[in-house]
């Protein structure tokens, strides 16, 4: 089994390299047959852990019967509220869906509310509490995914109501600003330890791909702003996470077209994902064929397109039962021969 996942984890590695001749993978999920999973309230913590573990053994026994690149972990999903609830928001938790945080400030005038916080003293500490439980009783081996990281940006349009955060990217740029570097330094301090503890390798939050080094994030706002605006605020941060960390996954799943560009000069760019309709899916992949490997939820036939051989793509096809699973994959593992 660990020779099996080894070599999976080898396919992304080789996947990433856009001059391996490894530019093809294909994940299926059926997590409809998974335990359910419980409520992402921070007082269910053991019935979590109990979900996540359940669950990467589920994917453990099914690994040699389906012939995809899955690579097993343990699921620290969480939802997006989670740094913005460490710096004083309150949060929503619907009966049928993930959390999300409450705005903290409504406007400049409560700038005052603000505090720094350290994550010793926060609800994320109950993050490592059950990283460690679940890597205890699951092995040492085991990865982890990594809990959802927005970017500071976005982080910060939580923490300050949106419409007026927007709108001060105009009025109040150094508050903007200092409050994005804020979250920024913040997120470090948590990601540091992070990796330090539990290693360098990980699963991304979403799509749950493969990352033997680096850093995957979500950069959703990016869409609602001008080119400009992006290089005003957010490129330099982002730069600075890809720097930091070495390497960097991004998923979008904003329209963000007119920020491709820009995408195109973050460093050490690995692997891409939107999650757009299939017209648009082909043109991000013909557009970021030469730049970085891309996962996208959205399958689409690229064999008319000039360079389809040089592209790396991943395909990820969603399916009720594991029974369905394994047909899909035999029928694409024969497709590919």
């Amino acid at each position: 089994m660990k020779d099996l996942i080894e070599k999976r984890k080898q396919n992304w590695v080789d996947f990433y390299d856009l001059h391996s001749p490894v530019n093809r993978l294909l994940v299926v999920d059926y997590t409809k047959d998974f335990p359910q999973r419980p409520p992402l309230w921070w007082e269910m913590q053991k019935e979590r852990e109990e979900w996540a573990y359940q669950r990467y053994m589920m994917q453990i026994e099914n690994m040699e019967k389906l012939d995809d690149n899955t690579v097993p972990y343990l699921s620290m999903i969480t939802g997006t509220e989670i740094f913005a609830e460490a710096f004083g928001c309150e949060v929503h938790r619907p009966d049928n869906n993930t959390p999300f945080a409450l705005p903290l400030i409504n406007s400049v005038d409560e700038w005052y509310k603000i505090r720094v916080p350290k994550y010793e003293d926060t609800n994320l500490v109950k993050l490592f509490e059950m990283a460690d439980h679940v890597k205890a009783r699951a092995g040492k081996d085991a990865l982890l995914s990594l809990p959802d990281i927005q970017t500071p940006v976005d982080v910060a349009a939580l923490i300050w109501e949106k419409s007026d955060f927007y709108a001060s990217m105009f009025d109040e740029e150094p508050a903007v600003k200092e409050l994005s570097c804020m979250v920024k330094e913040f997120m470090f301090s948590f990601l540091d330890e992070w990796f330090r503890r539990y290693g360098k390798e990980h699963i991304a939050h979403y799509p749950e791909y493969y990352m033997p080094y680096g850093i995957t994030v979500s950069e959703d706002e990016i869409g609602i702003v001008s080119s400009d605006m992006y290089r005003e605020y957010f490129r330099d941060e982002l730069h600075e996470f890809a720097e930091r960390y070495g390497a960097i996954g991004i998923h979008c799943c904003a329209n963000s077209d007119h920020q491709w560009d820009n995408l195109k000069e973050v460093p050490h760019l690995k692997v891409l994902n939107f999650v757009r309709n299939e017209e648009d899916t082909k043109k991000a992949v013909k557009y970021f064929g030469e730049i970085a490997a891309q996962y996208h939820t959205t399958m689409v036939d690229i064999s008319d397109l000039p360079n389809a051989g040089k592209i790396h793509l991943a395909n990820y096809v969603y399916t009720d039962t594991f029974e369905s699973a394994l047909a899909i994959a035999d029928k694409y593992n024969r497709e590919q021969r």
